[in-house]
């Protein structure tokens, strides 16, 4: 039996419609068969647009039992309805079962497969398609460019592009569209180009198409270039292109286009959605926004789980671990169940904020809560113990885990003994990562600065060497900053930069200044073979204090300075940077590849533990 629900949604649904002025609901009372088909097409409607599966496979069991139980557009309808709703399986056997097939039939079960992540079953049934001389139109073609969008790189793509300028297909829009699509996830951005030049027309889907391709290639500018482009032609954006373009500018850190393209979405009353307005949040913490991304999330018209472990990450990111905590209770009094991405991301705050007992706590819930830690989770913990000191813990968790130790769980232990200096431990663990990872420089750059702080310059020359056999090269060291929509990198001891005496000077004024505070150089941080006042003198031309100097010369004073770095910030950095903050007066805050630094008035969000 329907449910009442249903029945009366349909009903009602009936009344609103009309065949010649005479009620449907009364044409259906006089048992007309004609309006038998209609009633059983509406409720398959309903059902298939209210993704109601349970009531749609009733009513499928009612139109086998009626006259239309050989009827093809109704077993099309069915179809739809299973393929629409997931229920795959279901849609296969009706398909399998019916009588006779058309080219909508064909096209029904391709598109289903290809909307729910079956590329490889779409492109077979196309290949039985054609084998029972069934030619596809533009939406097939559509459905089945997607579904090789989502499988690995290979010819299928290319064959069914082919196969469209065969037909005809290929300046269509829909095609055109999913063509774009495929080219911009295989990379070839040159290709989508001249796909989309090519275009008879184009709609919102095609514009976003190219937008999304180069803003997941870290194509920022070019994202930008081809929004204003849409813009110009009278295209109004979807949530999807402030999407890809939010997600373009935290990738790449460009928070003042970020601004702008959020500043046009307001002025276009767009209201946040969790779907763009988890990527903006996203955009504002990697761009060091931490109280603009909390802005964001108290603005959002509806928090889903996405919403809140974006929120959640951001605190980690920024080392707040007791607000990231404090948060994580909240989502939980709100009724969100926390995922594995929460978990996550509250034992990652834990590990940066030293809360040892807390995040050991949280590991356990998890497990209470019935998700069953990944890797990733582990790796957090080994952190945890590590940064805490604890290494013989962390080594004993290590070999009591009931998962085979990954690369990633190894370089946690690796950069927990460099923070501590031990050698030994240190070593062990590198020769694991070796094992597990041999091409990834890291390790092998982390274990010879461990040999030379503690001045075993012959063992730091054995893991050169190796490196140097092996073919491992060291990723150069730079950090960079963003003033006025462009972006300056500086390398250590550079040289080269237009305005290098005006930065000389900046910093030889900071640097008096921070002395008189009582910076004292650690020069434990330089690892090459030198005596101590070359050492001294190398510490000064780190990439960070470049960038920071040339920040004081060339923006306001008492802006806030935004510092991006490649590679982990060094101790004597990290020390001159929180006294530079207070001799200054401005905010600086610098995000390398662990976390945010926030330094102000002398000190750091960090609290010295990182």
């Amino acid at each position: 039996m329907l449910s009442n629900s249903l029945r009366s949604e349909c009903k009602d649904l009936l009344l609103r419609r009309s065949c010649n002025g005479v009620s449907v609901f009364d044409i259906l009372q006089g048992s007309d068969i004609p309006a038998l088909r209609r009633f059983y097409n509406m409720l398959l409607k309903e059902c298939t647009v209210s993704k109601r599966l349970t009531e749609g496979r009733i009513v499928h069991g009612y139109v086998a039992k009626s006259l239309f139980s050989y009827d093809l557009v109704m077993h099309n309808t069915v179809l739809n309805m299973y393929a629409k709703c997931g229920s795959l399986e279901d849609a296969r056997k009706v398909f399998d079962q019916m009588p006779h097939r058309d080219f909508v039939t064909w096209t029904t079960l391709i598109s289903g497969y290809s909307q729910h992540d079956r590329p490889r079953d779409a492109l077979v049934l196309f290949h039985q398609m054609l084998s029972h001389g069934f030619s596809p139109n533009e939406f097939t073609l559509s459905s089945l460019i997607k579904a090789a969008a989502a499988e690995p790189r290979g010819c299928s793509g290319q064959q069914l592009h082919g196969f469209s300028l065969k037909c005809g297909f290929d300046l269509n829009v829909y095609v055109g569209s999913s063509l774009l699509d495929l080219y911009t996830r295989y990379g070839l951005m040159d290709d989508a180009q001249l796909v989309f030049d090519a275009l008879e027309s184009r709609n919102d889907v095609s514009w976003n198409a190219l937008i999304a391709g180069h803003a997941r290639r870290c194509g920022t500018e070019k994202a930008l270039e081809l929004f204003q482009g849409m813009l110009r032609e009278g295209f109004r954006p979807s949530h999807f292109s402030y999407s890809s373009l939010f997600g373009a500018c935290s990738s790449t850190g460009f928070l003042e286009q970020g601004k702008w393209v959020h500043a046009y979405m307001i002025k276009s009353g767009e209201k946040l959605v969790a779907f763009a307005g988890n990527t903006l949040l996203d955009m504002y913490a990697k761009s060091g926004s931490i109280h603009d991304a909390r802005k964001i999330f108290d603005r959002l018209t509806k928090r889903d789980v996405v919403s809140w472990n974006s929120l959640l990450t951001a605190y980690a990111q920024h080392g707040f671990g007791k607000e990231a905590v404090s948060w994580f209770e909240e989502m939980r009094r709100a009724g969100i169940p926390p995922n594995e991405i929460s978990y996550l991301s509250v034992l990652t705050a834990c590990s940066h904020s030293g809360l040892l007992d807390e995040g050991w706590h949280y590991f356990e819930l998890m497990k209470k809560d019935g998700i069953i830690p990944k890797a990733w989770h582990y790796v957090t913990i080994v952190d945890l113990l590590g940064r805490a000191g604890a290494l013989d813990r962390a080594l004993r968790f290590i070999r009591e885990m009931p998962i085979e130790p990954t690369a990633a769980i190894w370089k946690a232990l690796l950069n927990a003994c460099r923070v501590h200096k031990n050698m030994e431990l240190g070593a062990y663990a590198a020769e694991h990562v070796f094992e597990l990872d041999p091409d990834d420089p890291g390790p092998h750059v982390i274990l010879y600065n461990i040999y030379a702080s503690g001045g075993r310059w012959n063992d730091a020359a054995r893991v050169r060497k190796m490196m140097k056999k092996n073919g491992v090269k060291k990723e150069p060291a730079c950090s960079w900053v963003e003033i006025e929509n462009a972006i300056h990198m500086f390398v250590a001891n550079d040289e080269c930069h237009p305005q290098r005496e005006e930065i000389n000077r900046k910093w030889e004024e900071v640097y008096a200044k921070i002395k008189e505070l009582g910076y004292v150089p650690d020069t434990s941080h330089v690892v090459v073979h030198v005596d101590q006042q070359e050492r001294e003198v190398n510490l000064q031309n780190h990439s960070e204090k470049i960038a920071l100097a040339f920040a004081l010369v060339n923006t306001p004073p008492g802006s806030t300075i935004h510092i991006k770095k490649n590679i982990r910030i060094c101790g004597d950095c990290h020390s001159a940077i929180k006294l530079a903050s207070k001799v200054v007066e401005r905010e600086i805050i610098v995000r390398d590849t662990n976390r945010f630094h926030h330094f102000k008035d002398g000190s750091c969000s960090c609290g010295d533990y990182w």
